[in-house]
């Protein structure tokens, strides 16, 4: 078992700036990196926590916006989230290049999120009634319609996500990881635990759902 002091070292790297990062992305226009996933967990495994705090700042957003949409709450998302690197810390040897990183990295969150969700299954959270503890009062003007198309715009993302959110628990975490996160098949089958066959079936039929249910706004 890990000490605090272990666990709050990891933290602190998790913290550090990008700035004091010795890895740097190749040509913008090519939105590459010097290091793949990979080789940067392998670089960690020998030593280098500038690799890890590499790893952070490109997961920490994605994996976080993944667990919101089962946990519905910022605060223990990114609870789940800090957790999930802390174990990436701890556990860095544990990882083979067997499987890609984002996959590992993924299935790490995916674990930790069903535990929580475990914890609280006698509390039901609905996402639109989260939504409804942000009123406001807007004065809408007919005459600045780039104003309207933002409320619009933002109305349109709350029904999908809502739609999103109301999707059988299997089809929702297969249209997340492919549509959302942008994983591909094979990663989304490791990390969920079926057969490609049962991935590329759950999201068609999660995507044809989606479709039904937003028909209405796709008609306006």
């Amino acid at each position: 078992m890990k000490s605090i002091k272990e666990k709050s070292h990891s933290l602190q790297m998790m913290n550090s700036s990008s700035s004091n990062l010795s890895v740097k992305q190749l040509d913008k226009k090519k939105s590459q990196f010097l290091y793949t996933d990979e080789m940067l967990i392998s670089r960690f495994q020998s030593g280098d926590e500038n690799a890890y705090v590499e790893l952070v700042n490109r997961y920490k957003d994605k994996l976080t916006n993944f667990v919101f949409y089962f946990l519905k709450d910022e605060e223990h998302s990114e609870d789940i989230v800090q957790e999930t690197f802390i174990r990436l810390y701890e556990k860095k040897h544990y990882y083979k290049e067997i499987a890609k990183f984002s996959t590992w990295i993924y299935t790490i969150a995916r674990n930790l999120a069903n535990t929580e969700l475990r914890k609280k299954s006698r509390t039901k959270i609905m996402y639109l009634s989260q939504m409804s503890n942000h009123k406001k009062d807007y004065d809408l003007k007919s005459s600045d319609p780039e104003l309207n198309t933002n409320i619009e715009n933002e109305f349109l993302m709350k029904e999908i996500h809502a739609a999103i959110d109301k999707l059988p628990e299997n089809y929702k975490s297969v249209i997340i990881l492919r549509d959302i996160q942008g994983l591909d098949y094979e990663q989304i089958s490791n990390i969920i635990g079926v057969p490609l066959g049962t991935v590329k079936s759950r999201i068609n039929r999660a995507r044809l759902q989606l479709q039904v249910d937003l028909m209405d706004y796709k008609k306006e």
